[in-house]
């Protein structure tokens, strides 16, 4: 028998499995588009809307004209402390482990003050999540005028307001047609393409899943992004449209997993012009608006059977997963780097889990030594323990310990900086999850960093979640 070689992916291009994913059992997928099926280069793309939204804020007289895009400054998984005007990195429980107040990072007692009583929890409107690349714009520009306010500089009444003012010129420069213009206008310089992509999605068609597009982009961005990214990559004669069976534009997402919206129909594709369309979803049209419960409809489908694959942790795979329970893929490209820090700091890692064995050996020896001298102290040491003198012993079993300390620290601080010199990894809190990972973890079924790194198991591939160590395990 003819055996036919497997595809391994590259070591940090993987699909890692929260909850066990069977792609036989998928009847539909559906692709967000910005971040998922179409990358951008995030220093150009988020520079230009830092600059957009910064000229907004300069028009309304604000002192911003020397403020620039940061890209080292922040990373995806922060969350902003409207309270505070702080940026903070917290572990699964909410615990803050850094932050800075707006450029300027917070040392570890000013962090235990600060934050003693204080936990994360993003369900309270104190806290805004980092949870898309989009992001690193806003909370650059956000950090930079912290600092103007707390100068005096700004007429904001208070960090708070401040966010909001921030928060409103970023999403006016992401739904203005000047930034999206320059985009069209130079499509190169933006975005970062992906030759397999194309291969994926006709794999995965061909298999007898039905592919859908389901983005907040409006048709005429959507087209020429699509088009600039796939076409040049298919068969002659054949176009991205023909890769999907349903194309959702404007779709309003969050709301458009909630909630029941007014569907129309593109009819006009050149012109963009829109007809009600009170009918199900037909095959091959554009749609604009709609609800998933229209596309469930139309696809005969629902839950288990469909899946969703976006960038967006809380806008695509949440609410897509609590509201319809489609299973869901998460798109992080920032894991190939972090894959790749780990990976080359492997031997680090070992010796330093080897040293924290030893050091967990001495310190329990110490605590021994501690407990029979104070028995001893105390007058109720039992008879059949015989040590002469412990103070000795403490005495090296301590100079050991600070010795391995001396050891230790160089490599902890190494673990902790992997892949960002001040906020560490995107997934990692210290030694624990951070607070975007337990947010990964709750609602995505897998996560990975490119649509394209499907292609390698193919659409017949099952993705088991691997057994979960806990702190009894032997």
């Amino acid at each position: 028998m003819t055996r036919v070689p497997v595809q391994q992916p590259a070591s940090n291009r993987g699909i890692y499995a929260n909850r066990t994913l069977n792609l036989r059992s998928i009847g539909a997928i559906g692709y967000d588009m910005d971040y998922t099926l179409v990358h951008y280069h995030v220093h150009e793309w988020e520079e230009r809307a830092f600059d957009h939204a910064r000229s907004r804020l300069g028009a309304v007289g604000w002192p911003v004209a020397a403020l620039e895009f940061d890209p080292t400054q922040v990373i995806r998984g922060l969350a902003i402390d409207r309270e505070l005007g702080n940026l903070v990195k917290a572990t699964r429980f909410g615990y803050v482990i850094s932050a800075a107040h707006g450029t300027r990072f917070l040392d570890y007692d000013e962090i235990r003050t600060t934050y003693a009583a204080t936990f994360v929890d993003l369900a309270k409107p104190r806290f805004e999540f980092m949870n898309t690349l989009f992001s690193l714009s806003e909370a650059s520009l956000y950090a930079q005028l912290v600092d103007l306010l707390d100068a005096g500089k700004l007429p904001s009444a208070g960090y708070s307001d401040l966010y909001d003012a921030v928060r409103g010129a970023i999403s006016d420069s992401h739904q203005e047609d000047k930034l999206k213009g320059e985009i069209l206008a130079d499509p190169g310089r933006f975005i970062d393409l992906d030759p397999d992509n194309a291969l994926t999605l006709q794999d995965q068609r061909a298999a007898g899943r039905r592919l859908m597009l389901i983005t907040n982009a409006t048709w005429e961005y959507t087209r020429q992004i699509m088009r600039y990214a796939f076409d040049r990559y298919l068969p002659e004669g054949t176009a991205w449209r023909d890769l999907f069976d349903v194309v959702i534009v404007s779709a309003n997402k969050p709301a458009f997993f909630s909630h029941s919206n007014p569907l129309f129909r593109v009819v006009d594709e050149d012109s963009g012009t829109l007809h009600p369309h009170p009918g199900p979803i037909e095959p091959a049209g554009v749609f604009f608006g709609g609800s998933a419960a229209d596309v469930e409809e139309s696809l005969g489908l629902s839950g288990h059977q469909i899946l969703y694959v976006g960038d967006h942790l809380l806008g695509d795979v949440h609410v897509s997963k609590a509201y319809l329970r489609w299973r869901t893929a998460l798109i992080l490209r920032e894991l190939e780097s972090e894959v790749s820090a780990l990976i080359e700091f492997l031997p680090e890692r070992k010796r330093l889990e080897d040293l924290m064995a030893v050091k967990a050996r001495l310190e329990a020896e110490l605590g021994a030594l501690r407990l029979e001298a104070q028995r001893r102290r105390e007058g109720y040491a039992p008879a059949a323990v015989e040590i002469e003198n412990p103070g000795p012993a403490r005495d090296e079993v301590r100079s050991k310990l600070a010795a391995l300390d001396d050891e230790i620290a160089p490599l902890a601080i190494a673990s902790g900086r992997l892949r960002h010199q001040n906020w560490g990894p995107l997934m990692r809190a210290g030694v624990d999850k951070s607070l975007f990972a337990r947010q990964v973890e709750r609602h995505a079924d897998v996560y990975t960093s490119r649509v394209s790194n499907f292609l390698y198991p193919g659409p017949f591939a099952m993705f088991r979640a691997g057994r979960l160590d806990l702190p009894h395990d032997p």
